[in-house]
């Protein structure tokens, strides 16, 4: 079976800000998109969790989707996809509307993550009406999977129900639950029927047999070569154990020092000479001393791989 259209190795991109409000940055956004196209990655997914989407308001949000299409001036092929997903039917309605007007391939979008213990029926609802309003033909929505974060999980037979009923808009998901077994069940599941994007990278491999398509990762903001070197060696057959050990080595050193978003965008800073963009609140901007540790730490991984 042929891969989908959106399969591939993608940056859960950081989020450039400015300003005491630590606004987003349209401008330095693209030339961070730029970085990542360079690096080897078919994609990006704006304001997902490591880009703190949730932080954002809609207008905000909007704003630099609405610029960040002018990465593919230098790279057209770079596929962008939004996250989006809020406990507002109408605000994510909105958000999905904004991305597909801009170019967008496609959407991450959460489920609606404040009534916690909304059932299965209204879940699809909320999907189906979302997806019938906002998603055009020829775009793709995958739904955003990261139980311990979101609070709401996506199950498997509402996945099949929302395949069934929207066979081509409904991609499939981004998986976060950073469980391998789920992914064993996805792929058991639904084979390459369902587009699965991994968020692991510890296990990406492992994801791939199991009907991955791709992942979409914050580590690689950091590590995407290796991890498109792995990707085309996987689909060539070739033995990918060496790489995989390398990107699980760089991920454990980065989860010591977690969340994602403060760490990462330090990283980025020292390792490749962008501005320290701040994390907005409530995250914490990480102590130098804890930036220093952990940048030595991934010099030494890296080396290793190069």
């Amino acid at each position: 079976m042929e891969l989908h259209p959106l399969a591939g190795i993608y940056a859960a991109s950081l989020t450039p800000t400015k300003g005491n409000r630590h606004a987003p940055a349209p401008e330095a956004a693209t030339d961070y998109l730029t970085f990542l196209a360079k690096r080897g990655c078919h994609g990006a997914l704006l304001f997902g969790t490591t880009g703190e989407g949730p932080s954002f308001s809609t207008q905000e949000r909007i704003a630099l989707i609405k610029s960040a299409a002018a990465v593919r001036q230098t790279h057209p092929k770079f596929r962008l996809l939004a996250g989006t997903g809020t406990p507002s039917l109408e605000a994510t309605i909105a958000l999905n509307q904004a991305a597909f007007d801009a170019g967008f391939d496609g959407v991450v979008t959460l489920p609606p993550f404040y009534f916690r213990t909304a059932s299965q029926e209204g879940l699809f609802r909320w999907f189906d009406i979302v997806i019938r309003d906002s998603v055009p033909s020829g775009k793709y929505l995958l739904g955003y999977h990261i139980p311990k974060v979101s609070g709401v999980p996506l199950p498997l037979d509402l996945l099949a129900r929302l395949k069934d009923a929207h066979p081509d808009k409904f991609a499939g998901i981004k998986d976060s639950s950073h469980d391998l077994d789920h992914a064993r069940k996805l792929g058991q599941r639904f084979g390459k029927n369902l587009l699965v994007l991994n968020g692991t990278d510890s296990y990406l491999h492992d994801a791939l047999a199991y009907d991955a398509q791709g992942a979409i990762t914050a580590p690689a903001n950091i590590m995407s070569p290796q991890m498109r070197a792995l990707w085309d060696a996987y689909l060539k057959g070739e033995d990918t154990t060496k790489l995989q050990e390398e990107i699980t080595l760089i991920r454990e050193i980065l989860e010591k020092y977690m969340p994602f978003p403060p760490i990462l965008k330090a990283l980025a800073a020292e390792l490749f000479d962008f501005p320290l963009w701040a994390v907005r609140p409530p995250l914490d901007n990480t102590p130098n001393e804890i930036v220093q540790k952990a940048k030595l730490e991934i010099q030494v991984a890296l080396q290793k791989s190069a």
